[in-house]
């Protein structure tokens, strides 16, 4: 179960770093609800405990008016408010007079320009944010924290957008036009010249078209040109002359040549028995 989140986690953070140009270490801005969690489920220290989800590391930040709502609500939250005092203070101009969620979702905007991630327990205030484009949400549940899968809406934005980059926009297009023109005109003009210096340059220049004289000027191929392959030579390996290998003769050679070219043959010795030789042989 546990891979699988951290699966669906890493999924989601791919989502938004491609999508909306998050970068690391990411910026998590909490809420008073979200700080009070952390505490009473003692998971310290937090930041550790974002960077798990998140698998990267993060910076922590609240608002002045988040503190102030701490505040106010007395000794019940009173280690919530230190522990929000160890956050960094995100910038905001309501000098801590607004309401929490009212602050966050000012900072926010629009499209998220400070690219937070937002940690709350508000629900609604969850449900508000996954509407805007570029904003995640954070949120636990006991001792473990979780973080929103991407909207529909924040789908279809970015597949919307997508498609809308495909295309040329109408600036684009009267530019292009524009510059067709202008290179048009001045294609005008070099053929006139050319007509008046040589009339061979004359049947040269007619014969090319205006696409292709605008193509030939952009530096734009008409035709795919492939290049050849160039016929290799041969293996110098294989052009080596082969060396001729001696046999070697065997040492129970038979046959021995002489001085002068001659083949005689080894004799073979006999040995005698003593048994075959007679008493006249002996005598001897």
């Amino acid at each position: 179960m546990r891979v699988r989140r951290q699966r669906r986690h890493r999924k989601a953070v791919r989502f938004y770093t491609a999508c909306f140009g998050f970068r690391q270490p990411f910026r998590v801005l909490c809420d008073g609800t979200f700080v009070h969690h952390l505490v009473v489920n003692k998971i310290a220290p937090p930041d550790k405990a974002l960077s798990d989800i998140l698998s990267a590391s993060v910076k922590l930040f609240t608002t002045r008016c988040v503190l102030n709502e701490l505040r106010r609500l007395g000794g019940s939250h009173a280690n919530s408010l230190n522990a929000a005092k160890d956050l960094m203070i995100a910038r905001c101009n309501h000098e801590g007079k607004m309401k929490a969620d009212g602050c966050i979702s000012e900072i926010i905007g629009e499209n998220n320009p400070e690219h937070f991630f937002v940690a709350t327990q508000d629900t609604d205030l969850r449900r508000k944010l996954l509407e805007i484009p570029g904003v995640p949400a954070i949120y636990g549940l006991r001792n473990a924290l979780f973080l929103e899968q991407p909207s529909t809406t924040q789908r279809q934005f970015v597949k919307t957008s997508e498609e809308g980059r495909l295309h040329m926009t109408e600036l684009e297009r009267k530019m292009l036009k524009k510059r067709t023109n202008i290179l048009g005109a001045k294609m005008s003009e070099d053929s006139s010249d050319e007509e008046e210096d040589s009339g061979e340059q004359n049947l040269e220049s007619s014969a090319l078209t205006k696409p292709q004289a605008v193509n030939k000027i952009l530096g734009v191929k008409d035709k795919v040109q492939f290049k050849r392959k160039k016929a290799k030579g041969p293996n110098p390996l294989s052009c080596l002359k082969k060396k001729a290998h001696e046999n070697s003769k065997p040492s129970s050679e038979k046959e021995k040549k002489d001085g002068d070219g001659t083949v005689r043959s080894r004799g073979r010795k006999r040995k005698r028995s003593r048994k075959g030789k007679t008493s006249s042989d002996i005598g001897n």
